[in-house]
Order: C-alpha cells, then sequence, then structure tokens
C-alpha cells in the first residue's frame, strides 16, 4: 500500500468521525453522512473498521437517549399521578396543585438527574468523536465507549464467501456417498 493511498485512507477515516456533527445541521446527519463516506471506501480495511465503530456509536447513543427519554417521561408520569390506594386513579387540580417546594422536590431531582445523564452522554460523544478523529488522522484504530457491535465485522462480504464455501462442502460430500 503507497503511502498516498494510505493517507486517502487516514482522510476518510477522520472525516467519517467528524462528520457526525453534521446531526447539528441535518436531521440524522449523524447516520447518513458517515454512511455514506464509509460505504464509498468500504473495501479498505482500515476505513472499514472506523466506518463501522463511528456508525455503531451513533446507533447506541442513539439508543440511550431515547431510553433515558422514556424512563425520564414514566418518571415524570408517576410522580405526576400521585398513586395512593385511597383515591381512585383520576388527574385533577387537587393533584397537580402545590402547595409547598417540598412537594416539587421530586420532580425537579429527577428532571436534573436525567437531564445529567444526557448532558454526560453529550460530552462523552463530543470527547469520543475527536479522540477518533485524532485517532484515525494518525492511522491507529479507535475502539469507542459504550458502544454495542450492530455492525459487526461478520456482517461483511467476507462472511458470506465463508458460507459458501462451506455451502459447497456440505454438497460436495453429499454427491460423493450418493
Amino acid at each position: 500500500m503507497n503511502s498516498d493511498t494510505l493517507h486517502q485512507d487516514k482522510t476518510i477515516a477522520t472525516l467519517i468521525h467528524l462528520s457526525v456533527f453534521t446531526k447539528y445541521f441535518i436531521p440524522f446527519g449523524n447516520f447518513i453522512i458517515p454512511m455514506v463516506l464509509w460505504l464509498t471506501r468500504k473495501e479498505k480495511d482500515f476505513v472499514d473498521q472506523h466506518g463501522r465503530n463511528a456508525i455503531n456509536f451513533q446507533i447506541s447513543l442513539f439508543l440511550y437517549i431515547i431510553l433515558l427519554v422514556c424512563l425520564g417521561i414514566a418518571g415524570i408520569i408517576f410522580l405526576g399521578a400521585k398513586l395512593s390506594l385511597e383515591r381512585p386513579f383520576i388527574i385533577s387540580e387537587e393533584q397537580v396543585h402545590l402547595e409547598n417546594f417540598s412537594q416539587a422536590m421530586p420532580f425537579l431531582i429527577l428532571v436534573s438527574t436525567f437531564g445529567v445523564l444526557i448532558l454526560g452522554l453529550f460530552i462523552l460523544e463530543v470527547y469520543a468523536v475527536i479522540s477518533a478523529s485524532l485517532k484515525a488522522s494518525e492511522g491507529k484504530l479507535y475502539k469507542y465507549p459504550l458502544t454495542i457491535n450492530f455492525i459487526s465485522p461478520a456482517a461483511t462480504g467476507n462472511h458470506q464467501s465463508n458460507h459458501q464455501s462451506e455451502n459447497e462442502q456440505f454438497n460436495n460430500t453429499q454427491n460423493q456417498t450418493l
């Protein structure tokens, strides 16, 4: 591999990582732009690894944020309903009215806790993407934290050729026994 090709691969891998910030300008840009860049040079192993890592990290972050938002909404609904065995489950003015500040504390604690967790995910994303971009520009591989591997290396074309050869071997053994 010549140095010009290696330099192009480093540049594409760096752009894949940095392109996730397009989500602030284009809806779902953090999925679309890295995917397009990754698929243009997927046959190169270095670009393939960085592309898979970046997309897996973005999918993982998206799921974590969805989970946090759903848990936060469920917690607010649970606290807002003030379920008790003495009264029926009816939302009325009496249940929403706050007489003193101590009644609002569970809401404030819940909202601030989930706010801090979402802010933590945002800071983690910025730090991890910048770190991955720097590692890609140096020609090194970066493993994102908290990543679920949705797109694994086994999902590439090499895996399909292995299945094909196994099927051919199975067919050959059947033909030999007949």
